[in-house]
Formats: C-alpha cells, structure tokens, sequence
C-alpha cells in the first residue's frame, strides 16, 4: 500500500470542512469492489487452489521451475520436443529425468522422437524401442511437433505430412500403450497473415523473429486448411488414440470451430498452450460466446502455458515472469477483474468461470488425460 501524502489529508479535510459550513453533505464514498459470486474463485485463491500446468519445457536442471511451481500450486507436464532453438532431445530427456527424480508427485514430462531416418529401414523398430524405454521411465506422453507437416521432407522431396502412412504404425504403437499423442500441427491462423494484419503482438513478435515460419511468406508451403485436413485425417483414423491438440490444435482464432472439432472428435482433447491472447480477443468483442465454449467443453481444455526455462534463463527473472504469466491467465479465467493486455492494447474482463470448471481445467482434466488420476499414479 503507498503511503498517503500529508497535503493530500490536509485537502481532504479542508473540502470536508468547507461542505459542512456550507450546509452540504460531503461526498458520500464509493461503494465497495463487488465480491466475487460464491461459486467463483478470487485472485486470493490462487496460490491455495491446486493446479497443473499442461504444456511447459524445463529444459534445464535449475529448480528454479520447481521452486516457483510449488509456491504458485501447480504440478508440471514437461515436454520435450524435437525443436533446433531448445537442447538436443537426449539433454532434455536427462533434465526431465532428474527432475522428475527430485519432486515425482510435481514434475511430470512428456516424451518425443526423431524424424532423422524416417523412411528407412530400422527407423519404426528404433524409434518405438526408445518411446517404450521413456514410457518405463515415466513418460506421460509422447509430443509430435510442427517439423512433421512443415519442414520434413521424404526421399521423394515431399513434405511428410501426419496422415502419412509411415506414421501410421507409430500411432498404433501407442493407442495399444494407452498413451497420449500431444501433436502440435501447424501455426495460429495469424502465421499466414502479413505482420500488420495479425490480431496479437505476441504472434507479431514471433513471426518476425522467426520467419521460416511465416507461412505468408511461403506461398509454396502448405496452406493452413491443408494442415488442419492433414490432422483430421489423421485423428479420423486413429479414434482410440487419446490425441492432444497442443496450442488449441491451431483453431485458437475461432472457439465455435474449436468446438466442432471436439464434437467430431470425443477422443481429443486441447490445450491452451501461449494461445490465451488470441482467446481474449475474442472475448473483448462476445464475452459470453467464448464464456459459453469454456463452460460446455469444460471436460475437454487443459491449462497450459508453454514457459520455458532455457539454459541461458536467468532463474530469479524466470520465476518472476512465470509467477506473473500464471497469475494473469487466473485472472482472466477464473475471476471477472479487468487487466490490461499488453499484446492487444486492451483492457480485457475476466471470464468469471465456475469453481467447478476451473478445478477441471487447470487440474482434474490433465491427471485424467494424463494417467494421474486417483488409483493410477
């Protein structure tokens, strides 16, 4: 609380004195903030209320991650991915395993694979061998990423899409596991408009700074509906394997086209994975409407962040940043206060949603997906 200025109780008392002699009656105060509806959570909750984060990547052994998950109450899905901006996939194996050690019932991870020899003999058996190794060692999931659809090619100079047929085996190998296919398809519906035309200054900033995947520059690249049919194909026929859609499987800009994606699908789940600014956008102009979409597929949404911690991450400013980032998506999600949103310009209302669908969202969800249930851990 700032301290009061001392002029500031003089004025004030002066104005009083000065209505009271003039037979008025002084101002009277403003009513108080209203109370949050009993079956909404506060910002006051948000420590206690335990969570799970869905989507991270700790990518180094620091604990810092740790330290700031367990002062903020979340458990953590660590996933590795086959990405060249983060260590190579073995190094962030090592880190998820020694994490995982270190605070079992906290940090969860998330395993991949790599395309490298895709095509050729011996890569199925391999790669399945090492997804059936990680499993052992605790792996939740396995993670497909945007390389298989965007930059991987076949001997033949095609692009793989993730309806290819060699893929098909993989995903059987893990329906028969019981284990959950996170696959991030794609990019935001923005990737393939100009910078200018963008809705968010967080896609903006990326794009800019990654331009290879800029796929309005790259005309000779698939079109978005063509990855997004790639994906459909894909989970079409794959009907018992439990799919993750990472980043809102990439239809972030439209929830009623996410929703049918989910009434096609009752296998799938999504993530809200680095896609909430896009959300609030479409909040700012049909609150309800986006309202409704958490409250009807309530079962189906997972929170997730997408923070990373990187070997160069300074861990005193990590915390800081990650204690605010989850702060702000609680914030929006589960109480009705405004906050400012920097990457629109906007100050944008809370969704206010109920108690029993946030504990739903940010925790039950994620164990149920994720094998962490009650009996299963």
């Amino acid at each position: 609380m700032h301290p009061v200025p001392p002029s500031f109780v003089r004025v004030a008392l002066m104005a009083a004195s000065v209505a009271v002699l003039a037979g008025c009656q002084p101002t009277a105060p403003p009513p108080p903030a209203p109370k949050p509806a009993a079956d909404t959570y506060a910002m006051a909750d948000f420590a206690r209320v335990p969570k799970f984060d869905a989507h991270v990547h700790a990518n180094v052994e620091d604990r810092a991650f740790l330290d700031q998950a367990r002062a903020d109450g979340f458990e953590l899905l660590s996933i590795n991915v086959d990405y060249p901006d983060f260590p190579p996939i073995e190094r962030q194996h090592a880190v998820a395993l020694l994490l995982a050690k270190s605070e079992p019932a906290r940090f969860h991870w998330a395993a991949t694979f790599s395309m490298r020899g895709y095509g050729k003999p011996g890569w199925e058996p391999r790669t399945e061998a090492a997804l059936d190794a990680a499993l052992a060692e605790g792996a939740r999931a396995v993670k497909l990423w945007k390389n298989i659809g965007m930059v991987e090619r076949g001997a033949d100079g095609r692009l793989i899409m993730l309806d290819d047929p060699g893929l098909a085996p993989l995903a059987e190998h893990l329906r028969a596991a019981g284990v959950p296919l996170i696959a991030h398809q794609g990019e935001p519906h923005n990737c393939w408009l100009p910078l200018e035309q963008m809705t968010t200054d967080n896609d903006r900033e990326y794009f800019a700074h990654h331009p290879q995947y800029h796929m309005y520059l790259h005309p000779e690249m698939p079109g978005y509906e063509d990855l997004m049919a790639a994906r459909d194909r894909f989970v079409a026929a794959h009907p018992q394997l439990p799919f993750v859609g990472a980043h809102m499987a990439s239809l972030e800009y439209d929830v009623d086209r996410l929703g049918a994606f989910l009434d096609r699908f009752p296998q799938a789940t999504v993530d809200l994975a680095a896609r909430m600014g896009q959300v609030q956008y479409q909040s700012l102009r049909d609150r309800e409407r986006v309202r409704n979409f958490f409250i009807r597929y309530q079962n189906r949404l997972l929170y997730g962040s997408d923070l990373t911690q990187d070997p160069d991450s300074d861990p005193a400013q990590f915390r800081a940043e990650a204690h605010a980032y989850w702060q702000s998506d609680w914030r929006y999600l589960a109480t009705g206060e405004t906050q400012r949103i920097d990457m629109l310009h906007a100050d944008v209302p809370g969704l206010a949603l109920p108690r029993a669908v946030i504990d739903k969202i940010y925790r039950a969800n994620a164990r149920r997906v994720f094998g962490l249930a009650a009996g299963r851990d």
